[in-house]
């Protein structure tokens, strides 16, 4: 671990201190705060000259103040002469804004893409992006991990009988498919269409059979969580005997708590990528956490080893 140095903003500092604890080395010492007129201030305190350096920075709320926290602490580090910087971003917010889809509208995911890689970023890393282009959106290595191995790990272990895999709708189907075969269960997908800019969702049915199985409602994120309790609604309607959710962030706003509370879930399954406030908890949640699995990816780009192998 020669020359590896750690550093983290605000976003999610308890994930950057249980990846250091996995990679048996502490974090780096670097002051990240707002400033009264809400300017935000970075100064490093530690030397990083020819460092291989990793700054852990999820875009979670209040997204606008990560993601230019990451973008000061990169330019912070590329001009205190760090020799690699990798920006380690477990959730990827503006990921839906991927395209164009209606007139006179921006394409977000590659606004911040540019606005990382300006910022002196040489290599992503993130996990479950939205939408898979989102990698060609930057001018260098991206490295996509997936929460896909400890979630099947996890399940695998609950041994649920007549389990079947569900998409919560058919953009997600690719990747509940590599769940459904990792646990070796059938996949449904839910169809649902979109109603206007809002988050509105509406469920129309589902292409599969879940009647009399134990439903697993997978998708990479939770927001309002209105196409995940419709989906639900949807699979209990088609004679799932129960229902568990799982997804990889966890990000519940708006309505998103009493959605949940109110539908019958077994259990719902996210991941430590964002934080989730004790207020956000709910009695049937379990948080998965994702630090060993990014300080294997960042020992792995530190040695120069293959990523794609932890997935093989």
């Amino acid at each position: 671990m020669d020359n590896l140095s750690i550093f983290s903003g605000n976003a999610n500092r308890k994930l950057a201190l249980e990846i250091c604890r996995h990679l048996r080395m502490p974090l780096g010492d670097a002051e990240v705060f707002q400033f009264s007129n809400e300017n935000i201030f970075v100064k490093i305190n530690e030397n990083v000259r020819g460092h291989d350096v990793f700054v852990i920075q999820p875009f979670s709320s209040p997204v606008n103040r990560s993601i230019m926290e990451l973008l000061i602490m990169l330019d912070a580090l590329k001009r205190a002469s760090a020799d690699r910087i990798t920006a380690v971003i477990p959730y990827y917010a503006y990921g839906r804004t991927d395209k164009k889809d209606q007139p006179r509208v921006p394409i977000t995911a590659r606004l911040i893409a540019d606005c990382v890689t300006v910022a002196g970023a040489q290599r992503v890393v993130s996990i479950d992006m939205h939408a898979g282009q989102i990698q060609g959106f930057f001018d260098m290595p991206v490295d996509e991990l997936t929460a896909q191995i400890i979630q099947a790990r996890y399940f695998a272990a609950k041994d649920l009988k007549d389990l079947t895999v569900v998409s919560a709708d058919e953009g997600f189907a690719k990747k509940a498919r590599g769940l459904a075969d990792r646990l070796r269960t059938p996949l449904a997908i839910v169809e649902k269409r979109r109603l206007g800019n809002e988050g509105m969702t509406e469920a129309m049915g589902i292409i599969g059979n879940v009647k009399g199985c134990c439903a697993l409602i997978v998708d990479d994120e939770i927001d309002t969580a209105g196409s995940i309790t419709q989906a639900v609604r949807v699979v209990m309607e088609q004679g799932a005997r129960e229902v568990y959710c799982c997804a990889t962030h966890g990000i519940f706003s708006g309505p998103a708590v009493e959605r949940l509370q109110n539908a019958p879930i077994k259990e719902l399954v996210i991941t430590d990528s964002i934080p989730s406030p004790e207020a956000k908890r709910l009695p049937n949640m379990t948080v998965l956490s994702v630090a060993e699995l990014l300080a294997d990816a960042i020992c792995r780009i530190h040695d120069g080893r293959s990523v794609s192998a932890l997935f093989d």
